[in-house]
């Protein structure tokens, strides 16, 4: 980790990625802060020249991301683990479900839980159609935009990140995600770059959001009479309030902040989601959520297809909905990736695909189609088209819809405290991805730097809403996604590159020379065969002939001209040949005590021996690159020697080809810091 002081100010930043990325940053919000008509109008033209011609790069890649991710969610490297092969997950499955669905969505559910299907049921393009009609569309066009296809999104930049961070070990940063691809060159030029455009898009993201987020807060309090009107000095208290306790939970951690929010978030969007399930038309919204999930099915593939060529009266529709939620959701998943990768170490890729995929999709499907369905259903039997009118001003609409639910004044503070939560789970865990970025994942960074980025946040999304100019940053965010849908598709051939090599390494066998038993004392074999270890006997063996097997292999691989060092520790008793290499993390063959409980139909089996202690105590192997070992009991001095000669000719076989360079020790990953 390198160090920058500058006046004795401790610092992690890394001014290849940070300087360029704050002169972006900085340049590009003043621009819209200052000439924010022209600025949005100029963006505007490119956004709708992106929309409107190139938006099958949208469609093809978004379907592109879930037909891999569903590939190897089915595939053989699924089982691959996310970091050693023994390594397991940092945070419970709850925790880790309630940190990724909060950073993954956050405020976005509660702005357009009842806006956009209000939107979708009272377009104008739709108006032919029947109430219903327009009710079940507007119930499918929320469900596709919010489902599978979103979190594929996230999905792919999040298990590359996590791949290669903790397979590889390499930096938990975009640029490591070329490692196939560029090899060393992701530590100059090219890696910066791809920090860069990673850290702005982030940034940008995070801004606009939290922007929106401040308005629709305001907008709750106005209603509940907490606050007398939406204005810019009462959204400067606010955005006050709120980045500092981002700040403060940033500065706690992930294990502490993020996840404590998140969890007490998790808990409080179910209790809300009940409520309205409850009070609201239940028969309605079950009945109704039943059947969008076979609509949805049913029209999968045509909706992933679809691009409105056809159609000229809803191309508009088409761009202004799909394609802007595709290019929302890639222009977030650097970030989200991120956060995602980082939280996700020990998940094997199918669990975390099936999770990222699936359990995520499910409970948006649920939420939406109780709070959508739900205001339709008023707005159709009750509202009289009052909502419907409203469907333009979703930061009001929220708290309009809950007039019609019991408990109005409860409910709505409820709905203020889950849209608080989200803002500082959102705005936390982005502070924490853009300092990682911008420090090349450094594991401790200075608090100062944490507060600097949660002001700088704080200061230009302020700036920008009191200027008008969060439009014109949406827009370049918008802008930034087609570029990043190409990164995208590489970090696919990157990552597919990698898992060949990855399961080919990990399935190489063994040279049909290396037999360690010839059949030589077989009636030594036969009684320890028949016998069960105790612990003392297992010991011995370790400090025997497994010791003596290791010393003589020692001495003639240091005759060859090859240093290899013998490694033991008492707790557990355990003893290794190690050879340092800079890949592949050493070879290693290591011997260690375990135990297992002996069955009882054999301790009750007369005609075998017994074991008092109900359990059996076994020498077992181990290597370095965490495969699975066995039981060597019955191995000789020689054959012992033998079987290590075996792993070591593997070993040899492996590094002599150069595409499983990519399995490189920990010794090797401080270059790249």
């Amino acid at each position: 980790m390198n160090f920058i002081t500058m006046n004795k100010i401790r610092s992690t930043l890394k001014p290849g990625i940070t300087i360029p990325s704050l002169i972006f940053i900085v340049g590009v919000c003043l621009v819209s802060a200052v000439y924010p008509g022209a600025t949005e109008n100029l963006l505007n033209i490119v956004k709708s020249f992106i929309f409107v011609n190139l938006n099958w790069v949208y469609v093809w890649s978004v379907t592109l991301f879930v037909i891999f991710l569903v590939y190897l969610m089915t595939s053989k490297y699924g089982n691959i683990r996310l970091g050693r092969n023994d390594s397991k997950p940092n945070y419970s499955f709850f925790s880790w479900l309630s940190m990724l669905f909060a950073a993954g969505m956050g405020i976005g559910l509660m702005y357009f839980s009842v806006a956009e299907p209000m939107q979708h049921y009272s377009n104008e393009i739709f108006s032919s159609k029947s109430p219903v009609q327009r009710a079940q569309n507007a119930q499918l066009y929320t469900f596709f935009h919010w489902g599978i296809h979103a979190w594929a999104i996230y999905g792919v930049v999040g298990l590359a990140l996590a791949y290669f961070s903790y397979r590889y070990r390499l930096p938990l940063s975009l640029r490591s995600c070329f490692y196939p691809l560029l090899k060393d060159k992701i530590k100059g030029k090219w890696g910066n770059v791809i920090d860069i455009f990673a850290l702005c898009s982030t940034f940008f993201g995070i801004t606009t959001t939290l922007g929106f987020g401040v308005v629709q807060i305001n907008s709750g309090l106005v209603t509940l009479n907490i606050l007398p009107e939406t204005s810019f000095p009462y959204q400067v208290l606010i955005v006050a309030v709120l980045v500092s306790l981002a700040i403060f939970s940033a500065i706690s951690g992930l294990d502490k902040g993020v996840r404590i929010l998140s969890n007490i978030n998790i808990i409080a969007v179910v209790v809300l989601l009940l409520f309205v399930l409850i009070f609201g038309p239940t028969v309605y919204l079950i009945g109704s959520f039943t059947e969008g999930i076979g609509t949805y099915i049913n029209s999968f593939f045509s909706l992933t297809f679809n691009t409105h060529v056809y159609e000229e009266n809803t191309q508009s529709w088409f761009y202004d909905w799909t394609i802007l939620y595709w290019a929302w959701w890639i222009s977030w998943s650097p970030y989200v990736g991120l956060f995602i990768a980082r939280i996700s170490k020990g998940r094997t890729i199918r669990e975390f695909v099936a999770a990222v995929l699936i359990l995520p999709t499910l409970f948006n499907f649920i939420w939406m189609s109780v709070f959508g369905n739900s205001a339709i259903w008023f707005d159709m039997n009750t509202a009289n088209g009052y909502l419907s009118k409203m469907a333009n001003d979703p930061d009001g609409l929220m708290f309009q819809f809950l007039e019609y639910l019991p408990l109005t004044k409860v409910i709505s503070l409820l709905v203020i405290g889950i849209i608080i939560i989200f803002f500082v789970t959102s705005a936390d865990s982005g502070i924490f991805v853009m300092n990682s970025i911008a420090t090349k994942n450094a594991r401790i960074s200075p608090k100062w730097q944490t507060v600097g980025w949660g002001t700088l946040l704080a200061v230009l999304a302020l700036m920008l809403l009191n200027a008008g100019g969060l439009a014109a940053l949406q827009s370049m965010t918008l802008i930034t996604a087609l570029p990043f849908s190409i990164i995208m598709i590489l970090f696919i051939v990157s990552l597919t590159k990698a898992l060949v090599i990855d399961k080919g390494y990990y399935e190489k066998d063994f040279s049909s020379t290396t037999v360690p038993w010839s059949g030589e004392h077989w009636k030594e074999r036969l009684k320890q065969i028949v016998s069960f270890n105790d612990s003392e006997s297992t010991e011995t063996y370790i400090k025997t002939t497994v010791q003596q097997a290791f010393e003589d292999l020692a001495k003639e691989f240091s005759s060859n001209g090859i240093e290899a060092r013998i490694n033991s520790q008492n707790s557990p008793q355990s003893i290794e040949i190690e050879i340092k290499y800079d890949v592949i993390n050493n070879f290693k063959y290591g011997v260690e005590k375990h135990s297992k409980i002996v069955s009882e139909y054999l301790l009750n089996e007369e005609n075998l021996p017994g074991s008092e202690e109900g359990l059996v105590y076994y020498p077992k192997s181990y290597f370095g690159d965490n495969r699975e070992g066995y039981d060597i009991k019955l191995f000789t001095k020689n054959e012992l020697i033998s079987d290590i000669l075996k792993h070591y000719e593997r070993f040899i076989d492996i590094v002599s080809e150069e595409k499983n360079t990519m399995f490189i020790s920990s010794d090797a990953n401080h270059r790249f810091k």
